[in-house]
């Protein structure tokens, strides 16, 4: 008798609008074979002639890699690209909506959006879909460029329980920690597990956020990238960029700014994920 093996989601926005080609197609072959390697099965998102999709083939993550017009969806795009028939890389809230349709509980990804630096109405929809859609959702907390006190109030506020993977502290995604308390610690998957199954139990809604220090070799401590993101923040708001133009910029910029270091931080923390998530995923299907 063989035994099906727990699936893990993907995004896809990160093939598609987060790296140039072909590192952006290895990246997604390697995060997948991380997830294989640690007992699970990837199942990248994503959305391709209109249909949803939770698995991709070879073809399909090179054609995501290399396409051009390939549109960011998030919730909101759903029905226009599925109308028209278009290819759609899928954001954080997208990916979760998607992987629980498909019975997928687990997702790995960089850092989540959130709250942004001195613009409190400029909320991410990955903070709302957290509250809404039972997904456990492991990443490096929410990305540094935002404001990460403002992002965990939002949280709270919508009763989303935030674990901490190996620490106390949120992690601020370059940075392993940033001051600010996590609800709960948990050392194994086992006990990620055990909090996800109690919360199904309760009738709670919404899903669970697992933040993931980055590997301690690869961290940029907060004192270090702070000043570049005060620089590309600076930079976006005299642009005069909003919403989805916002976080690509910052990204980039801080990226240049760097020599290219958090981006080796980004891709480090990235694969850390999708290992924490696979070991998850089994932990889950033990139970």
């Amino acid at each position: 008798m063989t035994t099906q093996r727990p699936f893990v989601a993907l995004e896809s926005t990160v093939i598609s609008h987060g790296l140039p080609y072909p590192q952006n197609l290895a990246l997604a072959q390697e995060m997948e074979a991380i997830v294989r390697r640690h007992g699970a099965e990837p199942r990248t998102v994503a959305v391709i002639g209109g249909e949803l999709r939770a698995g991709l083939s070879e073809a399909e993550l090179h054609h995501l890699a290399t396409a051009k017009g390939v549109r960011k969806v998030s919730r909101r795009d759903l029905p226009i690209v599925v109308a028209r028939r278009l290819d759609g890389a899928t954001t954080v809230a997208t990916t979760m909506w998607v992987a629980q349709r498909f019975g997928i509980q687990v997702f790995a990804t960089g850092g989540i959006g959130g709250v942004h630096r001195g613009k409190g109405d400029d909320i991410s929809a990955d903070l709302q879909e957290l509250a809404q859609t039972p997904v456990i959702v492991v990443c490096a907390g929410a990305k540094a460029i935002l404001d990460l006190p403002a992002t965990l109030e939002y949280l709270e506020t919508q009763g989303v329980t935030v674990v901490g993977y190996g620490t106390d502290e949120f992690p601020a995604f370059y940075s392993r920690t940033s001051g600010l308390a996590v609800d709960v610690r948990c050392d194994t998957a086992a006990e990620v597990a055990a909090i996800w199954r109690a919360k199904q139990s309760l009738g709670l809604p919404g899903g669970l956020l697992v933040t993931v220090p980055a590997p301690a070799d690869m961290e940029i401590p907060a004192a270090e990238i702070e000043p570049a993101i005060a620089q590309a923040v600076a930079e976006a708001e005299a642009r005069g960029l909003r919403s989805a133009e916002v976080t690509p910029f910052l990204l980039t910029r801080i990226a240049q700014l760097t020599g290219e270091r958090s981006l080796r931080t980004n891709l480090a923390l990235l694969h850390n994920n999708a290992a924490v998530a696979a070991e998850i995923a089994v932990a889950l299907a033990a139970a």
